[in-house]
């Protein structure tokens, strides 16, 4: 490994995103996302990546996707619903969601719950 100056970006198809030029968009109820990498950056990417930030007292509607999903707990509390069952989410938590498998994430009513997405 080199202790040579750092390059600015990787080398194409490789990327680098910075959150800062990454635009958030509105999920409703102020909910948040911020989409990292996906088809709309990267012509080769396989994966969708991005972070959600639900405001207290707020959640994802129940959806599915054709694809899995893998969710880590960022920061915050909630409740993730896999599949019909509820479970108690924090920081540091993950989960696994095979395609087509209903799924939905809630903050706790007293703190806002942020996850990141792939």
């Amino acid at each position: 490994m080199s202790a040579g100056p750092r390059a600015a970006a990787p080398r194409p198809p490789s990327m680098l995103v910075r959150p800062e030029t990454v635009g958030a968009f509105s999920r409703g109820s102020g909910v948040q996302t911020l989409p990292y990498v996906g088809r709309w950056n990267s012509g080769r990417a396989s994966v969708t990546t991005g972070i959600t930030v639900l405001p207290p007292g707020t959640a994802i509607p129940l959806h599915s996707h054709n694809v899995e999903e893998c969710v880590l707990v960022l920061d915050g509390h909630g409740t993730a619903v896999i599949d019909g069952d509820e479970f108690s989410v924090s920081a540091g938590c993950g989960t696994w969601v095979p395609a087509g498998v209903a799924h939905r994430f809630a903050s706790s009513p007293a703190e806002p719950l942020r996850i990141y997405w792939v």
